[in-house]
C-alpha cells in the first residue's frame, strides 16, 4: 500500500482541522506515497493546515482558494501547475449551509441561504473540475464527499441535503465529460462522523445514535475508513469506476427504517 500512489501528484481541498475527513483521507494518501497539495479559505484554515502537515509533509504546497470565486480557482490552479506540472488527482471536500437553515422545515429555507449551499457545495465541483482538467493530462481520479441525506430525507439536513443531489447528479454528467480524457469522477457517500462541521446540524448526537444502532455493522465509521476508500479510487485499482457513489456507511444505506 506505501507505494500505491508514488509519483501521484493530487490535489486535497476541505482541510479544515484534525477532524476533518478531508485530513482523514490526506494522511492515507500520503502514506501511499502520493505528493499532496492542499487549498485553505481563510487564516484560521492555513494556520491549521501548516500545524498539521509540519511534522509529516512539510513541502506540501498550501494555496489559498475560494471556491465562491472563477479567478481564485483559475489562481490555484495556475499555481498548482507551476509546483506539479501534471495533477493526477483531486479530493473535494467542501460543502457549507447556514447553521439555521440546517433545522426546521425545509420549506423555509431562504432564497440566500439555498444558493450559498448549492454554490460551495456543488456548483465548487464543476468550478474546480474545469480548472483542474488541463493538468490531468496522463488521466486521474477526482472524488468528491457526499452524504445519504443527498438519496433519502434526514431530518435537519434539509437545504444541504438538497445541494448533495446536486452534487451526486454533478459527478455523473463529469463522469460522462471526462470519461475519453481517461478522468474519472465518483462520490463517496459517508455515514455521520464527528466533526466540527456536523455538529452545525440540529440534533446531530442524536442522529449518531440511531445511525449506530441501525447500521447493519452496529457501530460508527470512521476518516480512517472513508481515507482507505478515497486511496482505493484515487489508485489504478478502480480504473474500471466513474460516476459511481460508493457508501462508506456500515451498510446503513440498505436498510429500510
Amino acid at each position: 500500500m506505501q507505494q500505491l500512489l508514488k509519483g501521484k501528484n493530487i490535489l486535497v481541498m476541505g482541510v479544515a482541522n484534525k477532524w476533518s475527513i478531508a485530513w482523514g483521507i490526506a494522511q492515507k494518501l500520503h502514506e501511499a506515497g502520493a505528493h499532496l497539495a492542499f487549498t485553505y479559505q481563510g487564516e484560521k484554515s492555513e494556520e491549521n493546515i501548516q500545524r498539521l502537515i509540519s511534522d509529516t509533509m512539510p513541502e506540501a504546497p498550501i494555496i489559498h482558494c475560494d471556491v465562491q470565486k472563477d479567478e481564485d480557482i483559475q489562481t490555484a490552479f495556475q499555481q498548482i501547475g507551476e509546483k506539479f506540472g501534471v495533477l493526477h488527482g483531486v479530493i473535494h471536500s467542501i460543502a457549507h449551509a447556514r447553521k439555521e437553515e440546517l433545522e426546521g422545515q425545509y420549506y423555509d429555507t431562504s432564497r440566500e441561504g439555498y444558493l450559498m449551499a448549492q454554490e460551495i457545495s456543488a456548483y465548487s465541483l464543476v468550478a474546480v473540475t474545469k480548472y483542474a482538467k488541463p493538468l490531468m493530462t496522463e488521466g486521474g481520479s477526482i472524488v468528491t464527499l457526499t452524504y445519504l441525506g443527498g438519496e433519502r430525507v434526514i431530518k435537519n439536513y434539509n437545504v444541504m441535503g438538497v445541494a448533495k443531489a446536486a452534487l451526486e447528479a454533478s459527478v455523473k454528467y463529469l463522469a460522462v465529460d471526462l470519461g475519453k480524457e481517461h478522468i474519472r469522477v465518483n462520490a463517496i457517500s459517508a455515514g455521520p462522523i464527528k466533526t466540527l462541521a456536523a455538529k452545525g446540524i440540529k440534533n446531530f448526537s442524536n442522529m449518531l445514535k440511531e445511525f449506530e444502532e441501525k447500521s447493519p455493522m452496529g457501530r460508527l465509521i470512521s476518516t480512517e475508513e472513508v481515507g482507505n476508500t478515497a486511496l482505493f479510487l484515487c489508485s489504478d485499482m478502480s480504473s474500471g469506476i466513474t460516476g459511481e457513489n460508493l457508501h462508506v456507511d456500515c451498510g446503513y444505506h440498505v436498510v429500510g427504517y
